[in-house]
């Protein structure tokens, strides 16, 4: 059985800021169910060890690293049968707040350097079995800057295991200074740019895209698209460089959590073939955000308020669909600019646009559920998770075509009647965005046009069934001495 360590910072329900933490959950999930051994690795924050304590789980190891008292405790994740290993570090991982990298001010904490070298550290410990241990990974897998440095770690290591790096998000790369990689104590050799050195500052992400066997991104677009300098943030040179071990291998959903047939944030079901009761989780959405009740167009969006996600975009669009009679049920949390103008037209229109700041994961369901139109409109977006819980609820996507919102949404505009699910643009502006919005309110208008694409949307298997199968023929194909994924 092929034994694969799984290192992430965030997994849901223990820990989430974004995409990362859902795939860390339902990924190796996945996995296991295919008859691989998957086990995750995940710093101890407070909540993780708490659930690890109140499900009987003990230490199973203690040792001192350096200046720090480090334990490895094994339990499982929550809901499922994957193992899960918890570095337990107080002096570096039992910080309050909901984010494992920012403070309540949300600003960075000063050590997060200090913090995942010492988690890159004990995994490879862990990988290389020095942690007295029975379990030893066959493959390790690593996920975002976080886990960067793992891959420094094991490069010069004897029998090590294979490594893959996945980008979930090539715009946040782990930088720090020249004076933290000295504090840290990494080798001389490795402050060159072939290496650690981007800028004349460390980067945790180009350890991962140097030292790694493979290298996969979130989706197939994504990886042509970080190759270019549009999206490759610096890094698309060394990106194209090791394009032969690069691919995409597009994110899957959890179909049980994210399912309108059985979902359990909601007081009404619905399915392919039997969308009556979705009208049904409009009114009631309607009705606990305080919108006019009535057959108004009610547009969706979850997600962070922040520039990647096309928020300037929206707030140029949100004021003439206002005027048109539209309503919005927004949730997310991010720049205080953006909340405060977002909070301005709240009060404003209070029956036609409703605001939720931070993260709610029933509303979320809910406003998936009960929305017409899902709003998207990214600037650039890895893969994407949103349009698909969209897609499988009949709540067609609007999307800028970029990412995986390119490999997941199609226009009728661009593509046959029965593929089409979606709407699409293509040219960066708010005008395209509002373009695109007045097709979709148009062809909601024709209820046999919206039927064909709402049937189109719900059709489609976003399951992790096909995604893990091409991890596990990854992993194999590493294992059995081919480390290329395409041909010069």
């Amino acid at each position: 059985m092929t034994r694969i360590l799984f290192v992430t910072s965030e997994v849901f329900p223990l820990v989430k800021t974004g995409g990362l933490a859902d795939v860390s959950a339902s990924l190796p999930e996945a996995l296991c169910k295919l008859g691989l051994d998957c086990q995750i690795l995940l710093p101890g924050y407070p909540a993780a060890l708490k659930a690890a304590r109140e499900m009987g789980s003990r230490r199973k190891t203690r040792f001192r690293y350096g200046q720090y008292d480090v334990a490895l405790w094994h339990t499982r994740l929550p809901g499922t049968a994957v193992s899960l290993w918890l570095v337990d570090c107080p002096a570096l991982f039992d910080r309050c707040g909901d984010s494992p990298y920012q403070n309540e001010e949300g600003e960075d904490w000063w050590d997060n350097a200090h913090r995942f070298h010492l988690f890159g550290r004990i995994g490879a410990m862990l990988a290389l079995g020095q942690l007295g241990l029975s379990w030893q990974p066959d493959i390790v897998h690593c996920n975002d800057w976080q886990s960067g440095l793992v891959p420094v770690f094991l490069a010069d290591a004897q029998h090590a295991p294979k490594i893959v790096f996945t980008i979930h998000n090539l715009a946040y790369q782990g930088l720090f200074s020249q004076e933290t990689f000295r504090a840290l104590g990494l080798p001389d050799y490795l402050w060159r740019f072939e290496f650690l050195e981007f800028h004349e500052q460390l980067s945790f992400m180009k350890g991962g895209l140097v030292f790694s066997d493979a290298i996969t991104t979130v989706s197939p677009s994504y990886a042509d698209e970080i190759q270019t300098p549009w999206f490759g943030y610096g890094l698309d040179g060394l990106l194209r460089h090791r394009a032969g071990h690069l691919t995409g291998i597009l994110n899957g959903i959890d179909t049980r959590a994210w399912d309108p047939e059985q979902d359990t944030w909601l007081d009404d079901h619905y399915g392919p073939g039997n969308l009556a009761n979705k009208a049904q989780c409009k009114a009631k959405l309607k009705q606990e955000l305080g919108l006019a009740a009535g057959g108004a167009p009610l547009f969706g969006f979850v997600g962070r308020l922040v520039e990647q996600k096309g928020l300037d975009w929206l707030l140029a669009v949100l004021r003439p669909l206002l005027e048109q009679g539209c309503q919005f049920a927004l949730l997310g949390a991010g720049q205080n600019h953006y909340q405060e103008r977002l909070r301005e037209l709240a009060q404003e229109w209070p029956r036609q646009l409703s605001l939720t700041l931070g993260y709610n994961e029933g509303l979320a369901h809910r406003i998936t559920a009960g929305s017409d139109i899902f709003l998207m409109p990214s600037r650039f977006e890895p893969c994407g998770l949103n349009q698909m819980y969209s897609l499988r609820y009949g709540t067609l996507p609007v999307v800028h075509g970029v990412g995986g919102l390119n490999d997941t949404v199609f226009d009728p505009c661009e593509e046959r009647q029965n593929k089409a699910n979606g709407f699409v643009f293509r040219e960066p502006t708010p005008d395209a965005f509002l373009a695109a919005i007045q097709r979709a309110l148009i062809a909601k208008a024709n209820v046999k046009t919206w039927r064909r694409l709402q049937d189109n949307a719900m059709a489609a298997d976003y399951s992790w069934k096909y995604r893990a199968k091409e991890y596990a023929a990854l992993y194999q194909n590493l294992l059995a001495g081919d480390s290329r994924l395409h041909a010069d």
